[in-house]
């Protein structure tokens, strides 16, 4: 995410993590802070949520609460590289990441990432904290809930609806509507937890 900020011309002031990083680098960023720093730099610093899907959106959800608790602004960084249609919607605090594809009509939601490669086709709805994995082609006019996570290489078919709260293994091909809740996988895809 760093270097889709900077191809997009965005200043970094640094980075936050856990206490025990401190002054440590990310890349060429010191880590000034850990989420209890927000309140400091709110009127100075918009704010994006580097942590991804890690089995479950919750702390990435926990650390955009602390921002909008603090009166934070959030940025969107959309990188030099990826392509986003001036049809499309990007709600704030997006993160688009090099060589994505965003088509028109697609909506993508609050605190989603859209990572490398990623096709997202035209009139495509992505909710709230998804996290679409690098090269993940969804089709026109798929719906995909708000909790979602697509792994790496799937393919979302056209004008399918995966519920919240999912996550789709990496290559799976999703050619029905997700109805219920849970961990997906496979080529035809299958609940598996």
């Amino acid at each position: 995410m760093i270097e889709a900020a900077e191809s997009a011309g965005l200043q970094i002031k640094g980075v936050f993590d856990t206490s025990d990083n401190l002054s440590k680098d990310v890349l060429s960023y010191k880590i000034i802070g850990t989420d209890f720093d927000i309140p400091k730099y709110v009127k100075e610093c918009d704010f994006v949520v580097t942590v991804g899907f890690i089995k479950s959106p919750q702390i990435n959800i926990l650390i955009h609460e602390k921002v909008i608790k603090a009166n934070g602004r959030f940025a969107t960084i959309i990188a030099s590289t990826a392509y986003v249609s001036k049809y499309a919607t990007i709600e704030k605090e997006v993160v688009i990441m090099h060589n994505a594809f965003v088509n028109a009509g697609a909506v993508i939601g609050f605190g989603s990432i859209i990572n490398n490669f990623a096709d997202i086709e035209h009139d495509v709805r992505i909710g709230q904290h998804c996290h679409i994995s690098t090269g993940v082609m969804i089709n026109g006019e798929s719906v995909i809930g708000e909790n979602i996570f697509i792994g790496s290489q799937s393919v979302v078919a056209n004008n399918i609806t995966i519920c919240p709260n999912c996550i789709i293994g990496a290559g799976s091909v999703v050619r029905h509507d997700i109805t219920e809740s849970g961990i997906y996988a496979g080529n035809p895809i299958k609940r598996i937890k």
